[in-house]
């Protein structure tokens, strides 16, 4: 497990696949209003260009957790490094 101390909060890097995660461009993409109330950030690269999604740890909710493989197989180009970030409320 290792832990994410970014200025967006603390994570836990849950999957890295090709080394995708880059903290400095995790920062600069985040926006406050929109993924502070997500658990989980998804954040695919393509083309050198880092896009990011929230999902919820409730999985009664509407883009939940366990829709994370089928963000991933139907949203991100085929081979594209990836992670997966869960937030620590602390």
């Amino acid at each position: 497990m290792k832990i994410i101390e970014s200025t967006v909060g603390t994570y836990e890097l849950v999957n890295n696949y090709k080394d995708a995660f880059d903290i400095v461009k995790f920062q600069e993409r985040y926006l406050e209003e929109i993924f502070d109330k997500y658990d989980f950030i998804v954040g695919d690269v393509s083309a050198d260009v880092l896009r990011l999604k929230g999902f919820y740890a409730d999985l009664s909710k509407q883009q939940s957790v366990k829709e994370i493989p089928i963000h991933l197989n139907e949203s991100c180009n085929y081979y594209a490094g990836y992670f997966i970030l869960k937030r620590i409320k602390l």
